[in-house]
């Protein structure tokens, strides 16, 4: 083994060397400004809300076709439910018909963009421009612009959703997914929401696809029977006093 033995001059450069090390530590992250990397904090839409009260409500996607607003419309008044419908401003450029009938039955209509373009390829003013255009088309039809909106395909990032805020609207997504887009069977539709849904569940479904009439119809008889009753997406989130936990609960704050 070899031993190093520093003499005089070189215990000196080192201790030098040593104590200019320690200089630099101490004063370089006091003294000099450093870019920050803490990311900003993430905003989150509402996925469900938390309540003790037997309550979901049922959505709709509405970007495509038509052909199923009757039966739907058919199926929730049988069950006493009021759902919301969310439409693209395209849909209801398409189906003007489609959306008064949905509101003149007592569903909510509300905002899925106007174009269903992803929308993190879009600028702060385009998002808010499409937000706005879907809202006029709305309130063309209906008389009142809505209060939810949800992203197409389900996107959302801390631009979208300060558009949505500053329009004093509120970004809602789902807890439970039918998965009817990836069309799945009835049976499994009812098994999988009958499962997964709970008090304060927003339930994802799609119109115009082959499998969720039939489903749906199920899925209210047997929320009914547990004693649930379903209402639209704005009776029943807070508008007011809440905070979004980190999985997208809503919470009301308690007054003190």
């Amino acid at each position: 083994m070899k031993i190093f033995v520093f003499g005089k001059n070189e215990g000196s450069v080192l201790a030098l060397f040593m104590l200019l090390m320690i200089g630099l530590c101490v004063f370089i992250p006091y003294g000099v400004k450093t870019a920050s990397t803490s990311a900003p904090q993430k905003k989150l839409p509402i996925y469900s809300v938390q309540t003790a009260e037997k309550k979901l409500a049922v959505t709709f996607d509405c970007a495509w076709a038509n052909s199923d607003t009757d039966t739907l419309i058919k199926i929730l008044k049988k069950h006493n439910a009021k759902a919301t419908f969310f439409v693209t401003g395209e849909w209801v450029s398409k189906y003007p018909e489609d959306v008064l009938k949905f509101y003149t039955a007592g569903h909510e209509i509300a905002n899925h963009s106007d174009s269903h373009s992803h929308i993190n390829k879009m600028s702060a003013a385009e998002l808010s421009n499409d937000i706005k255009a879907c809202n006029d088309k709305i309130k063309a039809v209906t008389g009142n612009a809505p209060l939810c909106y949800r992203g197409p395909y389900g996107e959302y990032n801390n631009t979208l959703l300060s558009e949505v805020e500053k329009l004093k609207m509120f970004a809602v997504q789902w807890d439970t997914d039918s998965r009817d887009w990836q069309k799945k069977s009835v049976n499994y539709m009812v098994n999988s929401v009958c499962k997964n849904a709970k008090e304060g569940s927003i339930v994802l479904f799609h119109n115009d696809l082959e499998n969720p009439p039939a489903a749906l119809d199920r899925i209210l008889e047997h929320f009914s029977n547990e004693g649930y009753s379903f209402v639209t997406a704005s009776d029943l989130i807070y508008k007011e006093n809440y905070i979004i936990r980190h999985d997208g609960t809503q919470c009301k704050i308690k007054d003190e």
